[in-house]
């Protein structure tokens, strides 16, 4: 497939830049968002605006979604004027955001039953590489469906893996999420009781970073917790809504996480708390204010 004509909803900051860049590669767009500004910037390099998902799907032999939650993503899926009611047989929808597997895998069986073809593509890196099109992208789906439109992923990744069956490239960013946001809970507590306890907060990282425990997440949460710095571009808001969607993952395989419980559950208190447009690090605030 080459130089399709892609549709794209969600041009949000990642959103955004990834259609500056398939634009900037020569491909047609047609772009919809609630965002009217986003929408004109796009329109002023040459997309086409449309006032639908099902028109938008009509016209498009690719159809990216970069969206927030699996509920605003099975809205735009199954409205009257949705995805599927105006999708076309052989057509692909890739949904770049981070959704719910077990969603995942209903709209693509659903898309199937028309002809049309799917895959999960969750995303690593930042807005940054996505406007250089150096994304990491976590893609699934049937081989063949992937194969075909590999060549425009390649387009907006600089490494673009397949891992398997639909579903199984938001199951890995569920469980990479997982991973990395109790990380930064527990070193953002970590901080947190040394503060209280009068450890010296630069010394506690020192000795810790000289040892196993040493990784990026914990510099990001020393950049915050000892230097006031907040570098980790990702919002408690979206890691309350990822580790959400680990356990309802987890709940679907029959099994169970106490560990994420109690990371969700700090996220959630924090997020109450009306520290949600912080990035996750910030979460030490919460933390501290936790001492009676």
């Amino acid at each position: 497939m080459t130089k399709p004509v892609i549709g794209f909803i969600g041009l949000g900051l990642m959103g955004g830049n990834m259609v500056e860049n398939l634009q900037k590669r020569g491909y047609q767009l047609n772009v919809m968002d609630l965002n009217k500004d986003a929408v004109a910037t796009c329109v002023a390099r040459g997309a086409k605006a449309v006032s639908s998902a099902k028109e938008l799907a009509a016209a498009s032999d690719i159809v990216m979604l970069c969206l927030t939650t699996s509920a605003v993503v099975e809205k735009l899926v199954y409205g009257d004027d949705g995805i599927l009611a105006g999708i076309k047989e052989g057509s692909v929808l890739i949904d770049f955001g981070t959704s719910i597997p077990s969603s995942t895998r209903k709209i693509g069986a659903d898309l199937a039953a028309k002809g049309a073809g799917m895959i999960d593509a969750p995303l690593g890196r930042t807005p940054a590489h996505a406007k250089d099109g150096l994304l990491n992208i976590m893609a699934a789906g049937d081989i063949d469906t992937f194969n075909k439109v590999k060549p425009v992923l390649d387009d907006q990744g600089e490494n673009v893996f397949h891992l398997g069956e639909l579903g199984a490239g938001h199951t890995t960013k569920l469980i990479n999420n997982f991973m990395g946001m109790t990380t930064v809970c527990a070193m953002s507590q970590a901080f947190a009781v040394a503060k209280l306890a009068g450890v010296d907060r630069q010394q506690l990282f020192d000795i810790m970073s000289a040892g196993p425990s040493n990784s990026p997440f914990m510099k990001f949460c020393k950049n915050y917790a000892v230097d006031g710095v907040s570098d980790l571009g990702f919002s408690i808001a979206n890691a309350n809504k990822d580790l959400g969607y680990f356990l309802k993952m987890v709940e679907d395989l029959g099994t169970e996480s106490k560990i994420a419980e109690g990371s969700s559950a700090n996220l959630q208190a924090a997020f109450d708390a009306g520290l949600g447009n912080g990035n996750v690090p910030e979460i030490f605030d919460y933390f501290v204010k936790l001492a009676k």
